[in-house]
């Protein structure tokens, strides 16, 4: 007799927290302030969420688990660890390889580090965005640069080694030479991974009001490209590699996670506004938090809206994410996958970007120009149909 073992299908899985202890000015990811807030309630069916959504996915395991926000660790300590007991007793994390969550300098305390150690967190992403304490005031948040630094320290005293900053330049009253201070600040801090954003003005945002209203006054779009130019520079005089348009790693500290979602692979999106991509389906969860929780205490999934993508809009979503990656997308990775040659879909704009040096071929690889870099929207935006 023979057993047939089912075969896993490995995938991702991504966690909302959607509480701050306050809202920073460029910031417009589903979050609201935490003060007032059902937190105890939001974290109980966050939990019912996981159990109902595997109960329906028994052949699935999660490999990376990402817990981001708003601010994760704006939750207690106490609030962590039941979230992460219910991660433990639903979700298929058996063979995970990498468990992320996100943390801002100054409200990541000892006691919480010790929970997240605890429950098998291996990384931790700090949104640190600046190191002048005149420009963090600017953009709204409340941490100083000397939270960082002491932050950074109890992390590595808590046992966490694999911990990524992220950075934004184009900020109000950022100059060249403050964004470079800021890059050497955090080089200073020898971390294996960092991930360096140009500031996106978005809808809904307190910056893109003010910039509405003629009242923000930013660098200049030179000035923005001479601050991503300084930054590949320096990161990879010190040895961390850019693999992706905005992150850079030490070898080995490429975040799995990411890597995911530009290889357009699946994954579970858990909580509030969270969005998942299983199979050939896209889907999104209720945003505004009273309108996520309803549903979840009668047992029933939170899902606001559910897309079944055509393999034309997969593949077109293959090239938009792969090449983001600095290695480009790989020709026969894409054949083996779609069982059609990536130039019999997207030849004449491959070839069109190749005669505007935004793209080149190289091993096998289709992959961006140090221009192509630049222009990377340009880009992206021509494989979409």
């Amino acid at each position: 007799m023979t057993s047939h073992l089912r075969q896993k299908q490995v995938v991702s899985a991504y966690i909302h927290i959607p509480f701050c202890e306050h809202i920073c000015y460029y910031c417009d990811f589903n979050k609201v302030f935490i003060e007032g807030q059902p937190v105890d309630e939001y974290v109980n069916l966050l939990v019912r969420e996981m159990s109902l959504t595997m109960a329906n996915y028994p052949d699935y395991e999660i490999n990376t688990l990402y817990i981001g926000g708003g601010t994760p660790t704006s939750l207690t300590a106490k609030q962590l660890d039941r979230l992460l007991e219910g991660v433990h007793k639903y979700l298929p994390i058996n063979r995970l390889v990498e468990f992320s969550v996100e943390a801002n300098p100054g409200d990541i305390d000892k006691e919480k580090m010790a929970v997240l150690k605890y429950h098998g967190v291996n990384r931790l992403s700090m949104g640190v965005q600046s190191f002048h304490d005149e420009i963090l005031k600017k953009i709204g948040r409340v941490h100083t640069k000397k939270d960082i630094f002491k932050s950074v320290d109890q992390a590595r005293k808590s046992g966490f080694e694999n911990i990524s900053i992220d950075l934004i330049f184009r900020l109000p009253k950022q100059t060249i030479p403050l964004f470079k201070e800021s890059l050497q600040q955090a080089l200073s801090l020898d971390l294996p991974h960092y991930a360096v954003y140009s500031l996106i003005l978005e809808n809904k945002t307190v910056f893109y009001q003010l910039m509405r209203k003629g009242k923000l006054h930013l660098p200049s779009d030179d000035e923005d490209a001479d601050m991503y130019e300084l930054a590949m520079e320096m990161l990879d005089s010190a040895g961390r590699k850019q693999y992706e348009i905005s992150n850079f790693a030490l070898s080995g500290y490429e975040s799995i996670h990411n890597k995911t979602y530009w290889q357009n692979g699946h994954y579970f999106g858990f909580g509030a506004g969270a969005h998942g991509y299983i199979e050939a389906m896209r889907y999104k969860n209720n945003g505004p938090i009273q309108h996520y929780l309803d549903p979840l205490k009668i047992n029933q999934l939170p899902i606001f809206s559910k897309e079944n993508l055509s393999k034309k809009q997969i593949m077109e979503e293959e090239l938009f994410l792969g090449l983001r990656q600095i290695e480009g997308i790989s020709q026969e990775l894409f054949l083996k996958k779609y069982a059609i040659p990536v130039k019999e879909v997207y030849g004449q704009t491959i070839y069109d970007l190749i005669d505007k040096g935004l793209l080149e071929e190289k091993d096998g690889y289709i992959k961006l120009t140090k221009r192509g870099i630049f222009l990377g929207d340009t880009v992206f935006q021509s494989f979409l149909g």
